[in-house]
């Protein structure tokens, strides 16, 4: 990922319109981000918590999009634990969210969305580089840190090829 503006960011979405982007929360300046060690910004908007956005450099270019938190949830306690769809990161309950996107064109319009299980703070670039840490215990793998962020870009550029192609 590579540092963009916020006029880069805005026009990089592909599953919503112009005045959608206009009125997006981008992500307030924070403390400088590891951008090339980071395969995506994700951010969820903190005037309307229902609303996230992921943000990712490919081979097209900066693609944006936009998701939205669906409504209904998992009950359980700490103990009913989830994975993460693009980092494999283990969390408690809450932790793991399911975010729609809505599909580009006229399919969005009329409904047609993705679901994924995601982090809920969208920070899989951090977890998978131990940067941040999930409060459970996360299964052993065989595998080096770099083989998993190479799964993780793997499993994000088969999500947004899904976009792109539609």
């Amino acid at each position: 990922m590579r540092e963009a503006t916020a006029e880069e960011m805005r026009s990089s979405f592909v599953n919503c319109s112009k005045g959608e982007t206009r009125r997006m929360n981008l992500p307030q300046e924070a403390p400088p981000l590891p951008w090339e060690e980071m395969e995506f910004l994700g951010w969820r908007d903190p005037r309307a918590q229902e609303h996230a956005y992921l943000v990712t450099d490919s081979d097209e270019g900066l693609v944006g999009i936009a998701l939205r938190l669906s409504s209904g949830g998992r009950g359980g306690g700490f103990f009913r634990t989830m994975a993460c769809s693009l980092c494999l990161t283990v969390h408690p309950s809450g932790g793991v969210r399911l975010f729609n996107a809505p599909k580009r064109g006229a399919a969005g319009r009329k409904g047609d969305s993705v679901g994924l299980y995601v982090c809920e703070d969208l920070a899989c670039p951090l977890y998978v580089r131990g940067l941040r840490t999930s409060p459970l215990i996360q299964p052993a793998e065989t595998i080096t840190r770099e083989e998993r962020v190479e799964r993780l870009r793997d499993n994000l550029a088969r999500f947004v090829t899904g976009f792109l192609v539609s």
